[in-house]
């Protein structure tokens, strides 16, 4: 079977990282293309996965069309050169709209409700793959299963947070610390959002560390007053350092899952928390397992952070209710390789079956 793996975003890379790795000891063969990203394409050279880089990234949301079709002509350029079997990405606009040219099938992992680029993806594509609680409904190709994306490389059978690796950058794990992350809102689904104002990352900032360190990842540029609380570690320890400290606070999505999903206290401050009702795998969260404070507003949420770094306890608290979630959830990698390898062989049997028909 050839598989083609689409990349956008740094949790995409570990999202697919243990999927490529048992598909290539199966014997299959993977191809990765991805567009540039400030931690995408050093995630992949980081953990040694080959790929080709396709496009640069967008500077601005009106340079976003432009380079999304340069990108799937691209793409199409590329695998018809390779004949895949099966082509997939977490989103999915390019895979749901080149996989058909390709005679391919395409598997869509989505797990954001709401969101434009849905219109132009799943229509299109073979099989939608969502979470169980997932609020939206695809029709017939659409399949639900019993976990987060994030826990395809943060299930305990796949992470082992590691002390020594922090150690080594200077970071003690026994430490009080904490993890900020800031981002661009620049994508397609960020019309009209936002997350933190730069007074609100200072104040931020200037609250925590009367408790202890503070690191800040940054896909938004920081001003120079900030620039010093950037990142001791490597990208590739951004998971260890989360599991040790005493909390994460921003206005990533992404970030905020993965620090939940660690026992990490977690606050996600961003409007899409704004809605009546919010995205279920945050709902999930925060109301089933009780491992994440969401809000859109800026001062609640500092008070929010306020609260969890004042109470010794808390820590002890979220690492019980993690492993409550990990008696519900299965083991997302495996089921991603699962599904590729079954939509990979109905790519194969309807190629064979064309070849008899025209026999």
């Amino acid at each position: 079977m050839k598989a083609v793996v689409t990349i956008q975003h740094p949790a995409h890379v570990h999202f697919y990282r243990h999927v490529i790795d048992e598909l290539e000891t199966r014997g299959h063969e993977v191809f990765v293309f991805a567009r540039e990203n400030d931690l995408a394409v050093p995630l992949l050279n980081a953990f040694g996965i080959p790929h080709e880089v396709l496009t640069g990234p967008q500077d601005s949301l009106s340079e976003l069309a432009k380079v999304q079709l340069a990108y799937e002509l691209r793409l199409l350029r590329r695998v018809r050169k390779i004949g895949p079997d099966v082509m997939t990405a977490i989103g999915g606009v390019a895979v749901s709209h080149v996989a058909p040219l390709v005679g391919a099938r395409s598997v869509v992992f989505v797990d954001n409700e709401g969101t434009t680029s849905h219109r132009i993806t799943t229509p299109f594509a073979h099989v939608v793959a969502t979470p169980r609680n997932y609020d939206e409904d695809y029709g017939a190709n659409h399949v639900r299963y019993d976990g987060f994306h994030e826990l395809a490389y943060l299930h305990p059978d796949y992470f082992e947070p590691d002390p020594d690796a922090l150690v080594a950058h200077g970071v003690d794990p026994d430490a009080t610390y904490f993890v900020l992350r800031f981002r661009r809102w620049d994508a397609l689904h960020d019309v009209g959002e936002g997350g933190l104002s730069l007074e609100g990352k200072r104040r931020l900032v200037s609250m925590l560390e009367e408790y202890g360190d503070v690191y800040i990842t940054s896909t938004d540029p920081l001003p120079s007053d900030l620039e010093a609380y950037q990142l001791p570690v490597a990208p590739t320890l951004i998971h260890d350092l989360l599991y040790f400290a005493d909390c994460y606070a921003g206005d990533s999505a992404t970030m905020a899952t993965e620090s939940a999903l660690l026992g990490t206290p977690t606050v996600r401050i961003q409007s899409f928390a704004a809605r009546e009702t919010d995205m279920t795998n945050f709902v999930e969260l925060e109301e089933t397992y009780d491992l994440l404070r969401s809000t859109p507003d800026e001062e609640e949420g500092l008070e929010l952070v306020r609260e969890i770094v004042e109470d010794p306890e808390t820590r002890t608290r979220w690492r019980a209710r993690r492993e409550r979630l990990f008696e519900d959830k299965i083991d997302v990698a495996a089921y991603v390789t699962e599904l590729l390898c079954e939509q990979g062989g109905a790519a194969v049997r309807t190629v064979e079956q064309r070849a008899v028909s025209a026999d």
